[in-house]
């Protein structure tokens, strides 16, 4: 997708809003979720050639990933858990699945309505569609065959909270010295990015032995419609990365069991069909 001829600090503010979804929801499981305590958006993948299933998360210290399955469709599913609409910039191995550009916090992303769940099954080619998002080769993503490799296997969510009409100044209570106690004084946050930036570097330090990557896969209908967001502030209020690769991969690292075991959770609803009793005909 072309860069966007709008100024830089107007286009930082124009979004596309997700339409309703027409996917059938996801099966869902936690181990699949990335969702960082006091954070409002969940973060997953959905292998759309495995049944629509949620890819597992499997813990690497500060890390997440995720075994992708070479030459299956997958959808970046994210979910706002909070009562108040949120940006949120998608990044797929360092690009932005909107804008085609190198992936930055401060560009267009999805507004999610208070609640909402959307689905992102590819880079944004229009209004009206996207190229799905492929598993595939290192060599073959999308991001390699742009000259830009060094962060394939990454898939990353930077969320940016509303800003909100300014409220009529009300007096202040003074302090001994005579200064007024104000939010504003209160010491700068860290940049939320840095530890993206990290991250980042990490996967660049990898990518001679990551073995997949996302593809620019076939065309696929996916309406969107455009709205204005006006961020509360420049900083994310949340990164979130989940890593991925080839299953083996992830064994051979340590980080993915080379036999994972079936969840033995009990279940409400263990089978479909009411059985016949013993000695029916």
């Amino acid at each position: 997708m072309q860069r966007s001829p709008l100024p830089a600090l107007q286009a930082a503010v124009l979004v596309l809003a997700t339409a309703l979804l027409a996917h059938a929801p996801a099966r869902a499981g936690h181990r699949g979720i990335a969702h960082p305590p006091g954070h409002p958006v969940q973060l997953s993948i959905v292998d759309e050639d495995a049944g629509d299933s949620v890819l597992q998360a499997w813990p690497d210290g500060r890390r997440q990933w995720v075994a992708g399955t070479p030459g299956h469709r997958y959808a970046v599913r994210m979910t706002n858990a909070s009562d108040r609409r949120v940006l949120v910039v998608l990044s797929v191995d360092g690009v932005n699945a909107i804008s085609g550009e190198t992936a930055h916090p401060s560009q267009t992303g999805y507004v999610l309505g208070p609640w909402q769940t959307v689905r992102i099954d590819g880079w944004r080619k229009s209004m009206s569609d996207v190229a799905r998002f492929v598993f595939t080769d290192h060599a073959d993503a999308y991001a390699s065959r742009t000259g830009r490799p060094g962060n394939v296997g990454v898939i990353g969510i930077a969320v940016f909270d509303e800003a909100r009409p300014r409220l009529e100044a009300r007096p202040l209570i003074g302090r001994a010295d005579g200064k007024a106690s104000r939010a504003e004084d209160a010491p700068a946050a860290p940049v939320a990015d840095a530890g993206a930036r990290a991250s980042r570097a990490i996967a660049a330090e990898e990518s001679e032995v990551q073995t997949l990557g996302t593809g620019h896969g076939e065309r696929a209908w996916s309406p969107v419609s455009q709205t204005h967001f006006a961020r509360a502030s420049s900083r994310p209020m949340q990164v979130t990365e989940l890593r991925y690769d080839a299953r083996h991969r992830l064994v051979a690292m340590g980080i993915m069991p080379r036999h994972p075991h079936a969840p033995s959770e009990p279940r409400a609803f263990p089978s479909g069909f009411v059985a016949d009793p013993p000695g029916w005909r």
